[in-house]
């Protein structure tokens, strides 16, 4: 994977936000997601296909539910740059994070 690759495919906020969001959480659902971000399941659905085309994202059908999570074969350099984008910034996807954790506490989702 190219930097250039790389960087396009993180110059959406909505697909920056959703790969963020799962590596804080490790692996996120559609739902989730959608839950988090406030935005329609096919939207969610499309920029997580544009990342896994990418080669950032792998996903796992379980039942109806689709998983995601970083791909394993994504560069070390680039895993440092998520982890560190995601730990240095909290303010930018800390209200995705509560809408997340409400999501979830309230059971609203898989």
């Amino acid at each position: 994977m190219s930097p250039v690759s790389f960087f396009k495919c993180l110059s959406d906020d909505t697909r920056l936000q959703s790969l963020l969001l799962i590596i804080t959480k490790q692996e996120l659902c559609v739902c989730d997601l959608t839950a988090a971000l406030q935005l329609s399941q096919p939207k969610i659905s499309r920029h997580l296909a544009e990342l896994r085309k990418c080669g950032l994202l792998q996903d796992e059908r379980r039942g109806k539910w689709v998983y995601y999570k970083l791909s394993p074969n994504l560069p070390a350099w680039a895993i440092d740059v998520l982890k560190t984008t995601a730990q240095n910034n909290p303010d930018y996807i800390a209200n995705s994070l509560s809408q997340l954790n409400k999501s979830v506490s309230s059971e609203t989702c898989c």
